[in-house]
């Protein structure tokens, strides 16, 4: 008996703010959204994808708090020219605490999910 792999993360987003969020996700990140099962759509929100990985956004009533520690990090290349990128968006970036081996930096979406961005540096 053994674990396989992670199939999917779950956040959350305020109800109705769904045409917000997918602007955030699928256009600011280019990530892929994917079809829900039609048992799970009625509970609003929606499914994206990368490279196998879902990620499942949600809704709830409780919105998140600014420093909410929860998140999702993503290992990217060329690090800077996304921090450009959300930078020229009006995103706001956060340097993070120094990890040995990477770069890296976080924003909050519209919604206050923290979201990390890495890049290894001894490759």
């Amino acid at each position: 008996m053994k674990l396989l792999r992670l199939h999917h993360v779950q956040i959350t987003i305020p109800v109705g703010s769904e045409a917000e969020a997918l602007e955030f996700y699928c256009g600011l990140l280019g990530l892929r959204e994917i079809p829900k099962p039609e048992n799970v759509l009625k509970r609003g929100g929606f499914w994206v994808e990368i490279e196998g990985l879902q990620i499942h956004i949600g809704v709830d009533p409780t919105p998140k708090t600014p420093d909410s520690k929860e998140h999702l990090a993503f290992l990217v290349d060329k690090l800077e020219d996304w921090r450009t990128r959300f930078e020229s968006g009006g995103v706001n970036v956060k340097d993070g605490k120094g990890v040995p081996g990477l770069k890296r930096f976080d924003i909050r979406d519209p919604f206050n999910n923290r979201i990390e961005f890495l890049e290894e540096t001894n490759i």
